[in-house]
């Protein structure tokens, strides 16, 4: 292609993704807070998950590969973490419980493993059963594959829906032309399990010659934040795009997201990736963001507390460094704002059984948002 040919469709694209950041939602400054932030948590690095525990206390993992009980204002590193494979942005990741954590005292984890013949690592999914402050139990339910010494794209985030299903996302490794649109291969998906690690007999591609059985949906590019709808029990992801185009999409089952195909942003040096937002056959997302606040962590508010907030999506910013609300009318966004400006690369988000949001914050720690009376 001649250079003067390729100089007008970057101007093309160029042009068609201004318009597409017209067509979202501006973010907005909030006119009066309704909340202050305290610092609950000091002295953390990369407090990638956290979770809330029956009796109040915290459960927090530090991507280096720790996890950490706060409980009575106290920290205490929890033993038998599974060795964590630490590059570029894989570590140790998400946490949850098991639905009967009060129970059964399951704890579920995401993490980058060497597990495997190749050099490098690839995500792991593990349960083990919290004993006091000591891991027992661990049970490693999927390692993906292959292992590649590439530092990007490990996602990862874990959610039950209300049948007890377990999702858990992985990003596509850097391997955008590989691995996403490939149902034989790991990286750039959602996968679905029992709680167990077995594969449910209804996954979509359970019977597609060479496909992963695990496999729920596929085209994703790097998802790192997922909850189950408190009204609909749906899965709803959010995931970064490159240069722009970081989306919030719905999990349906056997549905390709697009990526590397279909995209709303540009690679990081400027250069097109496609002139295509929309291709038959591939699930439009919810809402984008152009220019990209390379979303991570995300939680539904359905608490009382915050005047205004309930039903609203809340969405940790890493580039921009803010929380932000997503004003939300069913699965349309009708207004965004930006909230705890320049606090920090805010790296996840939760409601607690409290009723209150517990913001992570890379460098810092846990913040808890204390309603104004």
């Amino acid at each position: 292609m001649k250079k003067s040919m390729v100089t007008l469709w970057f101007f093309a694209v160029m042009i068609f993704v201004s318009c597409a950041q017209n067509e979202q939602n501006e973010v907005e400054s909030p006119q009066q807070p309704v909340f202050t932030a305290e610092l609950l948590v000091e002295d953390l690095q990369i407090p990638w998950g956290m979770v809330m525990l029956p009796d109040g206390s915290l459960l927090i993992s530090e991507k280096s590969g720790e996890v950490l009980l706060f409980k009575d204002g106290e920290k205490t590193e929890i033993q038998g973490v599974p060795e964590v494979y630490v590059r570029g942005q894989g570590g140790l990741l998400d946490l949850e419980l098991h639905p009967n954590f009060a129970e059964n005292k399951w704890v579920y984890m995401s993490y980058a493993s060497e597990e495997g013949p190749e050099k490098g690592g690839h995500t792991a999914i593990a349960r083990a059963r919290m004993n006091g402050n000591q891991f027992t139990d661990l049970q490693v339910l999927y390692k993906a594959g292959p292992n590649t010494t590439k530092g990007q794209h490990f996602g990862s985030r874990i959610e039950f829906d209300d049948n007890g299903y377990l999702y858990f996302t992985i990003g596509e490794r850097g391997e955008r032309d590989v691995n996403p649109q490939d149902l034989s291969r790991d990286g750039g998906k959602i996968y679905r399990l029992h709680d167990d690690g077995r594969i449910p007999a209804d996954n979509p591609f359970v019977n597609t010659a060479g496909a992963l059985p695990a496999i729920y949906t596929y085209g994703n590019r790097n998802p790192q934040g997922m909850i189950k709808h408190p009204e609909t029990g749906e899965i709803w992801i959010h995931e970064h795009g490159p240069r722009g185009g970081d989306e919030i999409n719905i999990a349906i089952p056997g549905r390709n997201y697009g990526w590397p195909l279909v995209t709303y942003g540009i690679n990081y040096s400027g250069t097109p990736i496609t002139d295509k937002t929309e291709m038959e056959g591939m699930e439009p997302p919810i809402h984008y963001w152009v220019p990209s606040i390379a979303p991570s962590g995300m939680c539904a508010v359905t608490s009382e507390r915050y005047p205004g907030w309930k039903g609203s999506l809340l969405v940790g910013s890493l580039s921009f460094q803010y929380l932000e609300r997503l004003e939300m009318d069913g699965r349309r966004v009708l207004r965004r704002e930006k909230l705890l400006e320049d606090i920090g690369r805010v790296r996840n988000v939760r409601q607690g059984p409290d009723g209150l949001i517990y913001v992570a914050v890379e460098g810092k720690g846990i913040y808890r948002l204390n309603p104004k009376s």
